[in-house]
């Protein structure tokens, strides 16, 4: 089973306390992929890192949309970047 990769779609605001990323399957068969992201103040230092595991169906692509859980709706505007990984690995 190949990896697939992860693209970040967008970043999280005070507007939309989420982050979108699309995680595409490169096998002929359906598969399970585990994305990692992180979010960063304007100082470059992680206030979060997000993990999931997303279903993508064989040869295509799916959303996964990261929320701010963790650190308080009072700090989603401290948020300057999201970094996703471009490496989506495949668990099964």
């Amino acid at each position: 089973m190949k990896d697939g990769t992860a693209v970040l779609i967008s970043c999280a605001s005070l507007d939309d306390p989420y982050a979108t990323v699309e995680v595409r399957n490169p096998n002929d068969r359906d598969a399970v992929f585990t994305m990692k992201m992180t979010f960063k103040d304007a100082h470059g230092f992680t206030m979060i890192t997000h993990t999931a595991q997303v279903p993508v169906p064989a040869k295509d692509t799916a959303t996964d949309r990261a929320a701010i859980a963790g650190i308080g709706t009072g700090r989603v505007d401290q948020i300057a970047s999201c970094e996703v990984n471009p490496r989506a690995t495949a668990d099964w």
